[in-house]
């Protein structure tokens, strides 16, 4: 009787522990997540739900996160939370000081629920200081992408 309760404690302890690990791994790396602009610090982590294009006012398309040191590289992070039965764009930029941008991720995505994807590292050109990173993802030109739903994050890692 006794023998269920041990199992399933034991497997418990061993994914606390794979947890730990993957954490304590990530900081070693060096790498921190970056605060979401406008968030209200509860979290580094961005839900959304794709919109369809709005004619007037503005869409919820781009979320921005601040970069609040200076890291050497960015990982940026992606997970679908619903299914999409039509592509949608995803795009991913590193903003500078100097007002200019960079594009480091440009595809189209349909992925199934809980698929995840990490973009990079992406490192700034010589001589760029990045002032925030900025993921837009969106409709499109293809409707039947509206409604999905994703989280996203990014990491700045020396």
């Amino acid at each position: 009787m006794g023998t269920p309760r041990l199992t399933t404690a034991l497997l418990a302890l061993a994914a606390g522990l794979i947890s730990l690990e993957a954490g304590l791994s990530a900081a070693q790396a060096g790498c921190s997540f970056l605060p979401p602009v406008g968030g209200d610090g509860s979290s580094n982590i961005v839900k959304k739900r794709v919109s369809r294009e709005k004619l007037i006012g503005r869409t919820n398309w781009n979320t921005d996160f601040a970069v609040n040191a200076p890291y050497s590289s960015y990982k940026l992070f992606f997970t679908a939370d619903s299914t999409a039965s039509g592509t949608y764009p995803v795009e991913a930029y590193l903003k500078f000081t100097d007002g200019s941008n960079l594009r480091v991720v440009k595809e189209s995505m349909t992925p199934p629920i809980g698929t995840g994807k990490q973009f990079g590292p992406f490192s700034a050109p010589q001589g760029k200081q990045v002032s925030q990173v900025n993921f837009k993802i969106g409709a499109g030109s293809d409707p039947n992408s509206t409604g999905f739903s994703y989280r996203i994050s990014v990491q700045g890692c020396n």
